[in-house]
């Protein structure tokens, strides 16, 4: 599957946990069925964290990639579920 473009965009990496998920679930509920989220993060916890939990909440990780010019900064593609 080809990365899906998104429907909206948040950038969480100067937020620190559980703040990176708050705000990625907070976006996630204005949103409908099947549209997408890009997320930018920053590695350790919220890399391990923020992927796992939406995934625990019913919503699809499409795809997470190292944001090649910004080494330790990756981009989190949601499919948001039903």
């Amino acid at each position: 599957m080809a990365t899906a473009t998104p429907d909206q965009k948040i950038d969480i990496t100067n937020d620190v946990c559980p703040m990176t998920f708050v705000r990625t679930r907070l976006k996630l509920e204005t949103m409908t069925a099947g549209q997408v989220l890009e997320v930018t993060l920053g590695a350790g916890e919220p890399l391990k964290n923020v992927p796992r939990s939406v995934t625990e909440m019913g919503d699809e990780v499409v795809e997470l990639v190292e944001i090649a010019d910004t080494p330790g900064t990756y981009r989190l593609t949601i499919r948001k579920g039903s």
